[in-house]
């Protein structure tokens, strides 16, 4: 058999954080991957974000540059025919939606998602040959298989993932690598025993036949546990390369206290001895692991270093660096914040429709839609819409952040729709992208960060904004210089 796997000469010290819905975009990853550190692109809702830059004018004109690399010219040929504008929309349009997903979409569902995923590997990967990774959410399933295949057709040396137990995605890499098709457990509430799954098959859509195997990715999942590592480099169904230990201070979402959820005198979960990592566990493994979640310092990484550790996963200094896709408006208003000192993180047992606790930045002084609290409830892109088994036995869907009555009519519990925030228009609200529901009235953003947001005051010295590069200088100032560049 063909060897497709991935090997990476020298591991990164330091792993970009895969910041969801387009935060993590092609540049700052490619940003970061020509220092020498692992870069590494949100897979999260990017089959959307890559519609909408079409609509807007693709300025710039990167994305068809991509585009034309992709081995499917019919794929782009109808991606660009039904959501490319050359002028952008018109003042005040709303963005033309996609279809959301199910178990079972059409070819052309899979087919545009596949596209996204190559495009936004491809750019991140162009003038350099540093390895590039994807971020993606387990809980997230159904636009999984097709993202990673379009990534791994643009060349994707790593991939992550986290939210979730990814049991079977390292034999799903090595399925794809080979164009064979891909089964991974689909998960549906009150299915009462009966086992269903999701497939993506590359024959149904051409690209294999001409196609020597793809290059496997290492595969890194971001875990919570040292029990959760040991069952994933044990009992997956392919080969783990590594992984991501992840603490309760990081951005996103977090993993849930283990035990009874107890909250503190804010409403927030607190977490306890039984939530740190063993890391003598994690070494004994044998595999390559970095420290996620208030490691995001020289001292971090060299803390990090000295516990056997290959290095470091840092976020938020990245998420609000000038090549993040977060608006430069929201950057500057939290920066500033940072600044004056009246900035807070919080961990909210509530806001995501997972289940999940999810940081959410807090600005004093900032409107009240800046938290996205009073939108009126829509679901329209619905990546986080649980299926569930309805009494004749077909799979509806449904997300505690719909609208009420409706989560309620399909046997949802009103008490789970509580505090509930649509996180998938907020989150592409973040980047620039907010659909527009009226006249003036658009979706607001919901921004979220890591505790190492509150104390960036000292990494600013009196900056007003920052790049990859002061981010990497800063890291590395207490342990052997990063290069400046990567060969193309």
């Amino acid at each position: 058999m063909t060897n497709t796997s991935t090997t990476i000469p020298t591991l990164p010290r330091v792993i970009q954080g895969g910041m969801g819905a387009g935060v993590s975009n092609w540049r700052l990853a490619r940003a970061v991957s020509q220092r020498g550190q692992l870069g590494v692109v949100s897979g999260t809702v990017i089959d959307t974000i890559f519609v909408r830059r079409l609509q807007d004018g693709d300025p710039g004109g990167h994305l068809r540059r991509a585009m034309q690399h992709f081995p499917c010219p019919p794929v782009v040929e109808a991606a660009l025919a039904r959501y490319f504008k050359p002028a952008g929309r018109a003042p005040g349009a709303p963005y033309k939606a996609l279809p959301m997903y199910k178990q079972v979409v059409s070819a052309a569902r899979q087919q545009l998602t596949m596209l996204a995923g190559f495009v936004e590997v491809w750019l991140a990967k162009e003038g350099h040959r540093a390895p590039v990774g994807l971020n993606l959410l387990t809980k997230v399933q159904m636009p999984n298989l097709p993202t990673l295949y379009g990534a791994m057709l643009a060349g994707v040396d790593v991939v992550l993932m986290g939210a979730g137990i990814p049991r079977e995605i390292p034999g799903a890499l090595d399925a794809l690598a080979l164009h064979r098709p891909a089964v991974i457990r689909f998960e549906v509430e009150n299915a009462g025993g009966a086992e269903h799954s999701l497939t993506f098959d590359p024959a149904a859509h051409g690209v294999e036949v001409t196609l020597p195997p793809l290059k496997r990715p290492a595969f890194y999942p971001i875990v919570s546990a040292n029990s959760l590592a040991t069952t994933l480099a044990r009992k997956a169904n392919g080969r783990v390369d590594g992984f991501v230990i992840e603490g309760p201070t990081a951005g996103g979402h977090n993993a849930p206290p283990r035990g009874a959820m107890q909250l503190s005198a804010s409403g927030e979960p607190v977490y306890g001895e039984r939530d740190v990592v063993d890391l003598d566990k994690i070494r004994e493994l044998g595999l390559p692991f970095w420290l996620a979640g208030g490691t995001g310092s020289p001292h971090g990484l060299r803390a990090a270093l000295d516990a056997g550790a290959a290095g470091i996963q840092v976020g938020t200094l990245f998420a609000f660096a000038d090549e993040s896709g977060v608006t430069a408006d929201l950057k500057s208003q939290v920066l500033a914040g940072v600044a004056r000192g009246d900035v807070r993180v919080r961990t909210d047992p509530r806001a995501s429709p997972t289940g999940y606790p999810f940081k959410l930045v807090e600005l004093d002084g900032a409107a009240e839609e800046f938290q996205s609290k009073s939108r009126q409830r829509v679901c329209d892109l619905g990546y986080l819409r649980v299926a569930y088994q309805k009494e004749n036995g077909s799979i509806g869907y449904r997300c505690p952040a719909e609208p009420v009555e409706t989560y309620v009519a399909k046997g949802g519990k009103l008490e789970d729709t509580v505090g509930r925030h649509c996180l998938c228009n907020a989150l592409v609200a973040n980047i620039g992208h907010a659909q527009v529901r009226a006249p003036g009235v658009d979706e607001k953003p919901l921004l979220t960060s890591g505790d190492d947001l509150v104390g960036m005051a000292g990494f600013l010295r009196g900056r007003t904004s920052y790049g990859v590069d002061d981010v990497l200088d800063y890291l590395f100032s207490d342990v052997a210089s990063v290069p400046r560049a990567v060969a193309s």
